[in-house]
């Protein structure tokens, strides 16, 4: 459970009414319809749900387009959103079905129906974008589209597929305006999402306001919204001090994060438990330095997380050890387990036995804002100290950042995770199954028989001892190594009501919980 510490201002009203007298507290005749304006780090990779999986896209794609199913706050089981309904057939765990709402339409104004969800899966599928969602589904066979009636057939045992259709890669379009075999390019959205967007550019604002054609699980709506997009958080702390911004999330610089003031009453602060967690990730394709295992291992024997979370940020980060999180089912420590201790001794041992010629010249690369260059110096400090790797660093602008990992460009690199859906299947898959997301060139078979043997049970219990099995193989093999679990902070002014319900690590951003007190 994530454990949420909030400072709010309480206004206590008391209506009294005795004999002569009466107290009241009257609402004002003018409410404020101004736009709250939200302001973040995170970048927007493409306005196409096929085209990004990344949290700055999703985050936005989850309140201007639908998916059939969606996740309240704070719940692990997802609820009908676009549909009516939606449920296994049989128990097999192999077919999935659900029934459409019969009032739904596109900010264009067209009617949705379920030839549109079927075009949107498989439409994602066939353009299966380096950075886009496809991995999530690599046992989505065919998608029949009936009447109101969408049936997904899966060539294996999926338990987790519900939770899978609740995430932006579950977004639904349209073929008037999303190409069958490109992704759509420009500032325009046509979703059926709660909110419109008014105005988009790119890497600075996007401008929402509420969409009253809306049908779903939101039984309200919230106000219009103006997002700003930081070049890192220096500038968005700039702009919080400044006032220019009412809400931020992901996220101001960790050394004012550790020294916010739960006294203060100018701001409310958010601290939450979180599974957004980082990784160094390898390339090991064949004509990589990182190939061979025992490399990898020796570099897990010289990673001290110590300073990344004392000194870079400052506490505001705990250690990890592990590919699932703490919280998650199955969470267990084999990088600790393995690896307990930073011990340069082993780790030129390793290299001299995989024949590594010392030092070892390697490429790494990290997403290029000011976030990110604390811990890469300190990174960077931790290779080359031993006289065992010398290290030519590279910090590349986001969108070529995910280009270029996914071309083989990096021998090793930096990258956030934030889960999908509240699942340990949501860190499995996509990051070491065959095909991940991170273009890693990693496979292991029996790796995918232990993702493949986590999906097999509706009770998320019974996968515990897989996913433990799980990441001990990850430990063994050193795909990558986990270096942090991050809290999660919201902060806004006082006059911004509900923003403690804005972010709970599902990837959904919930703007519409914003209003003026």
């Amino acid at each position: 459970m994530r454990s949420i510490r909030i400072r709010i201002l309480a206004i206590l009203v008391v209506l009294i009414i005795a004999g002569a007298g009466a107290w009241q507290l009257l609402p004002s005749d003018e409410a404020d319809d101004s736009p709250i304006v939200v302001g973040t780090s995170d970048e927007v990779t493409s306005l196409d749900p096929a085209g990004a999986y990344d949290a700055g896209s999703w985050a936005i794609y989850s309140n201007l387009y639908q998916s059939l199913m969606t996740f309240k706050s704070g719940a692990v089981v997802p609820e009908p959103d676009a549909a009516e309904s939606c449920g296994f057939v049989g128990q097999k765990l192999q077919t999935y079905r659900c029934t459409l709402r019969n009032d739904l339409s596109f900010s264009n104004g067209r009617k949705i129906t379920a030839s549109d969800v079927k075009y949107s899966f498989e439409r994602m599928l066939r353009i299966k974008a380096d950075a886009g969602p496809s991995v999530l589904f690599p046992s989505l066979d065919t998608v029949v589209a009936e009447g109101r009636t969408i049936t997904f057939n899966l060539s294996a045992r999926d338990a987790t597929f519900p939770q899978k259709l609740a995430t932006g890669a579950g977004s639904i379009v349209g073929p008037t305006h999303y190409p069958a075999d490109k992704l759509r390019t420009g500032g325009q959205v046509d979703g059926s999402g709660p909110y419109l967007l008014t105005s988009y550019t790119p890497g600075s604002s996007a401008e929402l306001v509420p969409n009253p054609a809306y049908k779903g699980a939101l039984k309200t709506t919230g106000g219009a919204v103006d997002i700003r997009y930081f070049d890192g958080s220096e500038a968005l702390r700039t702009a919080w001090v400044a006032g220019d911004v009412d809400v931020t999330h992901r996220q101001l610089p960790s050394e004012q994060l550790a020294g916010l003031d739960p006294g203060a009453t100018d701001m409310r602060v958010t601290e939450a438990d979180s599974a957004e967690i980082r990784n160094l990730v390898f390339d090991v394709r064949k004509d990589s330095p990182f190939a061979d295992k025992r490399v990898r291992q020796a570099v897990a024997w010289i990673i001290d997380r110590g300073p990344l979370v004392a000194d870079v940020y400052r506490s505001t980060v705990d250690p990890l050890y592990s590919l699932i999180p703490q919280g998650y089912i199955g969470h267990s420590t084999p990088f600790f387990d393995a690896y307990p201790e930073p011990d340069a001794k082993r780790a030129r041992a390793l290299m001299e036995e995989a024949g590594a010629e010392l030092p070892l010249h390697i490429t790494f690369a990290h997403r290029d804002d000011d976030a990110n260059k604390e811990e890469s110096a300190e990174l960077v400090r931790q290779l080359e100290k031993d006289g065992l790797f010398e290290v030519t660093e590279k910090a590349v602008e986001w969108q070529a950042f995910q280009k270029g990992y996914a071309a083989g460009e990096y021998d090793a690199y930096t990258v956030g995770w934030l889960p999908d859906f509240p699942d340990p299947d949501t860190f499995s898959q996509p990051l070491v199954g065959r095909d991940s997301s991170l273009h890693t060139g990693y496979q292991s078979a029996r790796m995918d028989a232990l993702i493949s043997a986590t999906q097999q049970y509706s009770d998320r219990g019974r996968t515990s001892a897989d996913f433990k099995e799980l990441q001990q193989l990850v430990g063994e093999d050193v795909p990558l190594v986990p270096l942090w679990q991050k809290k999660d902070y919201v902060v806004s002014k006082q006059s911004v009501s509900g923003s403690q319900y804005l972010s709970d690590g599902t990837g959904i951003w919930r703007l519409w919980e914003l209003s003026w007190i």
